[in-house]
């Protein structure tokens, strides 16, 4: 089976947050509504230090995921 880079996140508990999970390295969810970042495995300090740029454009893309996903069911329904 083949994962998609970005998914979205939906859950009943939560009705105004918008969650985006990506599945790569580093695999974390974003929350939308606050940009607020949970990460999935733990990252070295190293590690952390080099994502620090890339985390920021992974955002970005996570952003623009989620526009394109809104887009592309307004106009199919």
């Amino acid at each position: 089976m083949t994962i998609p880079r970005f998914l979205l996140g939906d859950n009943a508990s939560y009705p105004d947050d918008i969650f985006i999970i990506h599945t790569e390295y580093p695999r974390f969810i974003i929350n939308l509504k606050d940009d607020s970042i949970e990460f999935l495995e733990e990252i070295s300090k190293a590690d952390k230090e080099d994502l620090e740029e890339e985390t920021k454009n992974l955002i970005e893309e996570a952003s623009r995921f989620y526009d394109e996903q809104m887009e592309f069911y307004e106009n199919n329904e």
